[in-house]
């Protein structure tokens, strides 16, 4: 029903301006009374129903009630109906103005408007089948009446198309009916799962919400707890050492000795990883600052080998030192960088098996940045292990079996560290090859030497010079670096590389 108002209210004064000019054609064959009296009897039944249907859509419970407006409806319509029925006795009895000479044309004109009113009530009415045949029978019935009044061969035929017809605009109708009822069914379907997406979308923003919110609780909470955590942690550890090193006085009973270094060997390794917790914890919580300053790479590089120096030769490790010469300063926090490194030598140093090589690499990339790079020849990791091992806690399987006991923590500190400096963390791994950790800083964070003065009136203006980066930082001459200490080969391409067995 609701679609029937709609169309009868959008088209309102189409089946008027279609009366008039059906009244004004019967005026060549009909008096002038009659055609203007059934014209006034249609815009009147047309009234009416107009009436009928903009009450509908203004009243708040339709939908509750819709056996009475159906029935409203349906009268309002049958009235209509009557109406345009009157049609077919306009100028019946042949005293028009034109007389007997009009009356083919009449009556072809008289079927024509039938075929007209039908197609246009069908096009209104089809979603309620009962309206259209109740609007539209009795013109039928009155357009055939009054053709096979004169009963003549030809105006049998008339008659019987004009049923046809209308038989025809029936079986139509209902089709129209069929596709739209599948229509609203679909509008319904889609309008359902409109809903439910919403409904599953409010569910999932607030259980995110939640998620988030006990994250940041959590890093808040572990963030805080610094003082408390390692306070007595430095204490357990300091009375140990001194215990262990017999600083107050010899130990009668040897065990109580090597209780005392068990004691400082756990609580340096507790120690390790509550500093590990507590960095990842500032960092997701937004407390991490950096400390920036002029910072050169490969001195950090080489710093970090020679902390490490004695657990790869442990083990039995080479390591590769492959740096750029002269290379520029860069914009960052020196301690966050050292920590980047230093993550990732030891996790080379721990997951390389006896005999093998670590390569660290510092250089600059073609974009103008510059990269850290840690190369081992250690088991590898699984391609579908790569997302899990950069997540906080994530071990992979093989480091499982082969490694030595971690956190999972160092890879997702270095991502978050070099995040914040605007940079990138990509990790490359192939089995029973070895595994690539880089780290990328933007060109951004290079500082670029400035030219030197020149006399004055003798300035040599270059176009291409770049701004010192940042704004307020000056660097004057390239990176230094401590003399080389070549042990095992040395390779002078422009990179020096250092062997350490």
């Amino acid at each position: 029903m609701s679609m029937f108002v709609r169309n009868e209210l959008a088209a309102q004064w189409t089946i008027l301006l279609l009366a008039l000019i059906f009244s004004l054609a019967s005026m060549f064959w009909a008096p002038f009374e009659q055609a203007v009296g059934w014209l006034i009897i249609v815009v009147g039944a047309k009234v009416m129903l107009l009436e009928v249907c903009r009450r509908f859509s203004a009243a708040p419970d339709a939908a509750e009630q819709p056996v009475v407006w159906y029935r409203r409806l349906l009268i309002a319509e049958a009235i209509g109906g009557m109406a345009w029925s009157g049609f077919a006795l306009v100028g019946i009895g042949g005293h028009g103005i034109a007389g007997q000479e009009y009356i083919f044309s009449s009556h072809v004109f008289l079927f024509a408007s039938l075929i007209v009113v039908l197609a246009i009530r069908m096009t209104f009415a089809s979603t309620v089948i009962p309206i259209l045949l109740i609007g539209t029978v009795p013109m039928t019935i009155a357009v055939v009446a009054r053709l096979l009044m004169l009963q003549e061969f030809f105006y049998y035929a008339l008659a019987s198309m004009a049923i046809g017809v209308h038989v025809y605009f029936i079986f139509l109708a209902r089709g129209l009916q069929s596709t739209a009822q599948a229509m609203l069914e679909f509008r319904a379907q889609k309008d359902l799962l409109i809903s439910e997406l919403a409904e599953a979308k409010s569910i999932s923003d607030e259980a995110r919400r939640r998620a988030e919110a006990a994250n940041k609780a959590k890093s808040r909470f572990l963030a805080t707890m610094s003082h408390e955590l390692r306070t007595p942690l430095n204490a357990i550890l300091g009375f140990s050492e001194v215990m262990s090193n017999e600083i107050m006085g010899p130990l009668e009973n040897p065990t109580y000795k090597e209780y005392a270094e068990n004691i400082h060997s756990s609580g340096s390794h507790l120690l390790h990883l509550i500093n590990e917790i507590l960095d990842l914890s500032r960092i997701e919580a937004g407390r991490y600052e950096l400390n920036e300053g002029t910072v050169v790479v490969a001195d950090i590089l080489d710093d970090c080998q020679s902390l490490l120096k004695l657990r790869a030769e442990a083990k039995g490790l080479k390591l590769v030192e492959d740096y750029a010469e002269d290379l520029p300063h860069v914009w960052a926090d020196e301690r966050a960088i050292r920590q980047i490194c230093l993550n990732l030598l030891s996790n080379a140093i721990k997951f390389t098996p006896r005999g093998g090589s670590v390569t660290l690499t510092a250089k600059q990339t073609a974009d103008g940045g510059q990269m850290i790079r840690v190369t081992d020849t250690g088991p590898g990791i699984p391609k579908e292990e790569l997302p899990k091992v950069l997540q906080a806690f994530g071990q992979g399987s093989l480091a499982h079996q082969t490694a030595e006991g971690g956190t999972g923590l160092g890879l997702p500190i270095v991502t978050s560290l070099i995040e914040l400096h605007g940079g990138t963390f990509k990790l490359d791994s192939e089995l029973r090859v070895g595994t690539v950790a880089t780290v990328y800083l933007p060109a951004k964070r290079v500082l670029r030497a400035m030219s030197p003065l020149q006399p004055l009136g003798q300035e040599h203006h270059r176009a291409d010079l770049r701004p010192v980066r940042p704004v307020g930082v000056q660097v004057t001459g390239s990176a230094s670096r401590r003399p080389p200490r070549v042990i095992g080969a040395r390779v002078d391409r422009g990179n020096r590389i250092r062997a350490m067995a």
